[in-house]
């Protein structure tokens, strides 16, 4: 498969000590715990789309508080080894400002979590490292 990444962008809300988490309803990583997040639109900066897909998956409102990493999430087939999806996802931290989670948009569940029941739902090594950062940053 060829193509282009698909830029993305995603939050880690913190609320205090704790730091919202998604499940995800749709591919990838389905099923899995992860930060709020999804695609950039036209013409809408990484930031403001971060702060979309958080209101749209969960609700919630939050103030912006500064970019943690630049992360490529490349998954490939196994099979045969190839790249099926390539995104450059644009991570921010943002403190929580209103609103109760509550799952929406392609989220199945949403929840905020203490960091180290997070660091302990979430699989992916990349997006534990990210939440790691905003806490070490940004973190109450």
């Amino acid at each position: 498969m060829t193509g282009h990444p698909r830029p993305t962008a995603g939050v880690a809300c913190l609320r205090g000590r704790e730091i919202l988490l998604i499940k995800r309803g749709t591919p990838p990583r389905q099923g899995q715990w992860s930060l709020p997040g999804g695609r950039i639109e036209w013409g809408e900066t990484s930031e403001a789309a971060a702060l979309r897909e958080l209101r749209e998956e969960t609700g919630v409102e939050a103030e912006p508080l500064g970019l943690i990493d630049v992360v490529d999430g490349i998954m490939t087939s196994r099979e045969t080894g190839l790249v099926t999806r390539h995104y450059i996802m644009v991570d921010y931290a943002a403190r929580w400002l209103s609103g109760e989670p509550v799952a929406g948009d392609d989220a199945v569940e949403a929840a905020f979590f203490p960091l180290k029941e997070a660091l302990a739902a979430v699989e992916w090594e990349e997006t534990r490292r990210v939440i790691q950062e905003a806490f070490d940053r940004f973190g109450a």
